[in-house]
């Protein structure tokens, strides 16, 4: 009996052995020797995901993930990458099937639409007869500096873009620092080569005005306005209103120079439509050739230097930017790149990249996976970017200059996108930026005297765009985890100025976009009760608690399904289409799509539905009709943000393994390393947050609660550099078993304990800690559901 004991005890000894020598491994392969390996993350990112704009291949307008492939650091203010077309749905200015380049601009915006903007300092390297307008993308004979390239030629990298200008023959490679980037081109041999710098470039129009002065014989420096005369962003209905500031030094010495200054009738358009006209294309291609200039101003200028060059002689440019100042630019040059060494500086943003993405480490992932996760947060870390100078200036809300204090000002905030995974990503690896962030729409409500938040902000325009007031649900997503180094008191009054400003009204409902909005609204007054609450201010909470449930105020007991009301209280006629009729009381979705939003109060949203199994069957339905390739569709469509939290509300609905099997095919099917492998608009980060939250078995239903639902991760194991209180702690999800068929969640450990809880709390998250899941394949029903 003893040595029949003695055996049992040594079988218990020897599976704990195995089971933390299995958990022990894990942590290795991730420390050591599995994808990610600190040393090595950069080598995984492709910038070519999602680097496309094809309507016909999306199967809508929207077209794919408009991200750019060129040269940029985390977070920086540099973009220098390649620009094949200017505005329209094209806001990053490239688009991979198009087949030549217009040249290498020094400013970009990520994944959007809506004419898009920056795509300011465009850089082209030419020989031959000096052209002064861009030719138009599919000119033939070639009328403009464009140049067709060889696709086979086009490299990009993280901190790196390549390419062959075949009508020149000329290489291209350009790199990136945050405040400045470097571009090395190889000619051949030639008696007139040169690099030409159009400085009237915008993606979406046009720069109103420009200045360029030479400084030496080495370097020029100026400004470009872009004001909404001239399109950019919403074609000048977005608002946008900067300038960009620029220092430029060139490696070959100035021999022969030059301005072109085209001249543009006072009374002319300088939007979009106008700016591709073919009578615009020939005021600049007409225009004013004047050599040896030193100092111009003008509606329409370039810049260009021309030399001789042997065959294989390369000719570097460097230039820093600024929303400040020349003296802002210089500064930030001289501070970034102090030499000619191209491979140092394209090293250095390697070794920035690989620090950044370093803060999530997997193992287990198949080449695939690896390079779709780590270009997802590659994606992720593009904005909100830093536009403060090195020494600490900005350029505020009131256009005057500023010193930022305990912070980095930060622009590009695409609030409506970013609010559903974007910023409680950030908040779990990157809370100081969240600070950033809200500290950045804090001071420009004060500075540009407006006292609310802005929803979509780009360069301190309000540019309006897209619905609701995210800026206060990233707010109180952040006040509520802990993240408060900005003026809380401000910040809070500027959310109540939010809400009071754009809500649900007299009426508990809007009459424009009356679903989408209302839903919303009512959203966000819960968000801020949450805020109100915990600084103490009851009175304030039971008011925006109370306004959070008129989403009722639209509910259609007849159609059984959320509609759009008239300011009597009547109904808008129900469409044949019913719930699937597009853009009715909805913004680019279905009632169908939009009336799951109701994050803050699922329960009461059951309620109106007709209860759990009703819901969960209409779910099903919903997804079970989506096309695999989730392509834009009438369902569940990922290319849009409103659903994008809605494969997690079956673990609210006591069905988590429905949570687990939908975001486990959405991770599979939506995200693909290729140029189509992003099913919808990159939108500033969001769609990228999105599976890299997913993939690694967390994400949020309600941004300003703290809690996170667990789903199916795709990796054996992630570890995620978490900061809590300024102290850097480190979350590793283990999924144990983890296969192709092994999706289903069997059983969970915290910290070694039994986890019942299909969701998790930030604060466990952010503290540090193991939560480790047996999984396996088919469903536990039992696990998760209390």
């Amino acid at each position: 009996m003893i040595a029949k004991i003695n055996r049992v005890e040594k079988r218990k000894i020897q599976k704990q052995c195995c089971k933390w020598v299995a958990f022990a491994c894990l942590l290795f392969i991730i420390k050591d020797n599995g994808v990610a390996q600190t040393g090595s993350l950069a080598n995984y990112v492709n910038p070519f995901i999602g680097a496309s704009t094809s309507a016909g291949k999306a199967g809508i307008y929207h077209g794919l993930g408009k991200t750019f492939p060129g040269a940029t650091t985390p977070y920086g203010m540099v973009q220098v990458s390649p620009n094949t077309i200017t505005g329209g749905d094209n806001g990053s200015g490239y688009s991979y099937e198009h087949t030549s380049i217009e040249g290498f601009a020094f400013t970009q915006m990520s994944g959007i639409g809506w004419y898009g903007d920056l795509g300011n300092f465009l850089v082209m390297p030419t020989t031959g007869a000096l052209k002064t307008s861009s030719g138009k993308l599919n000119d033939a004979p070639r009328t403009g500096y464009r140049s067709r390239y060889d696709k086979n030629s086009e490299k990009a990298s993280a901190g790196y873009y390549s390419v062959n200008l075949t009508d020149y023959n000329i290489k291209a490679e350009m790199t990136a620092a945050p405040h400045s980037g470097m571009l090395r081109f190889t000619f051949p041999q030639n008696d007139q080569s040169r690099v030409q710098i159009d400085l009237a470039r915008r993606v979406g129009g046009t720069s109103t005005s420009q200045y360029v002065k030479v400084v030496d014989n080495h370097t020029i420096e100026g400004w470009m306005r872009c004001t909404p005369d001239g399109g950019g962003w919403g074609n000048g209905d977005g608002h946008a209103d900067y300038t960009v500031y620029f220092y430029v030094q060139f490696s070959k010495p100035f021999v022969n120079t030059g301005v072109w200054s085209a001249d543009i009738p006072a009374t002319a358009s300088r939007k979009l439509e106008a700016v591709e006209s073919a009578y615009y294309q020939q005021w600049t291609a007409n225009a004013q050739v004047l050599k040896n200039v030193k100092e111009k101003e003008g509606k329409h200028l370039g810049f260009y230097t021309e030399f001789g060059t042997k065959k294989g002689e390369q000719v570097l440019m460097k230039a820093g930017i600024s929303f400040v100042s020349i003296n802002g630019a210089k500064k930030n040059l001289e501070a970034e790149i102090k030499d000619w060494n191209f491979e140092q500086v394209h090293n250095h943003a390697v070794a920035l990249w690989n620090s950044a993405l370093n803060k999530i480490q997997i193992a287990g992932a198949t080449p695939g996976q690896d390079t779709v996760f780590y270009t997802a947060l590659y994606h992720t870390m593009i904005d909100p970017r830093v536009v403060t100078d090195v020494d600490g200036n900005y350029t505020g809300g009131d256009k005057k200059i500023h010193q930022a204090t305990g912070f980095q000002k930060r622009t590009i905030f695409s609030g409506w996108d970013v609010f559903r995974s974007q910023f409680p990503l950030q908040t779990i690896i990157n809370p100081a930026l969240v600070n950033d962030m809200i500290n950045s729409l804090v001071t420009l409500a004060d500075e540009s005297g407006n006292h609310y938040l802005e929803r979509w902000e780009l360069l301190n325009a309000y540019s309006g765009c897209m619905l609701g007031n995210p800026a206060v649900v990233v707010l109180a997503d952040a006040y509520m985890k802990g993240i408060r180094d900005y003026d809380v008191n401000k910040a809070y009054q500027y959310a109540v100025n939010t809400n009071e400003k754009f809500g649900n009204g007299t009426l508990g409902y809007t009459t424009d976009v009356s679903i989408a909005k209302t839903l919303e609204y009512a959203f966000d007054d819960w968000c801020l009760s949450q805020m109100a609450d915990a600084l103490g201010k009851k009175e304030d909470a039971k008011k925006y608690e109370a306004r959070s449930k008129d989403y009722k105020n639209i509910w259609d007991s007849t159609h059984h399904w959320f509609r759009p009301r008239k300011a009597d209280g009547s109904w808008e006629p129900w469409p044949q289409e019913g719930r699937l009729a597009d853009w009715y009381g909805t913004f680019e979705t279905n009632p169908y799509q939009q009336g799951w939003f109701v994050p803050h109060d699922v329960d009461g949203m059951v309620q109106l539905m007709g209860g759990k199994e009703k819901v969960i069957a209409d779910l099903e339905s919903f997804f079970d009709k989506t096309p695999r390739s989730f392509s834009w569709n009438a369902y569940y469509n990922h290319a849009n943000e409103p659903v994008h939290h809605v494969p997690f509300l079956f673990n609210r609905l006591g069905a988590p393994w429905l949570t687990q099997k939908w975001t486990r095919i959405i991770c599979d099917s939506a995200y693909h390393n290729s140029v189509e492998g992003l099913v919808g608009n990159e939108d500033v980060g969001q769609m990228s947050a999105w599976y890299v939250l997913a993939s690694v078995g967390l994400h949020p239903v309600c941004p300003g609660s703290t809690r996170y639902e667990i789903t199916s991760p795709l990796f054996a194991a992630s570890k995620l550099k978490v900061v809590k209180d300024k102290q850097q702690n480190t979350f590793t999800v283990i999924a144990k078993n983890n296969s192709p068929r092994n999706i289903y969640i069997q059983g969970a450990t915290l910290n070694g304990k039994p986890y019942p809880y299909c969701y998790i709390d930030y604060n466990d998250i952010a503290a540090g800690g193991t939560l480790e899941l047996t999984m396996g394949d088919q469903p536990n029903k039992s696990w998760g559901v209390n």
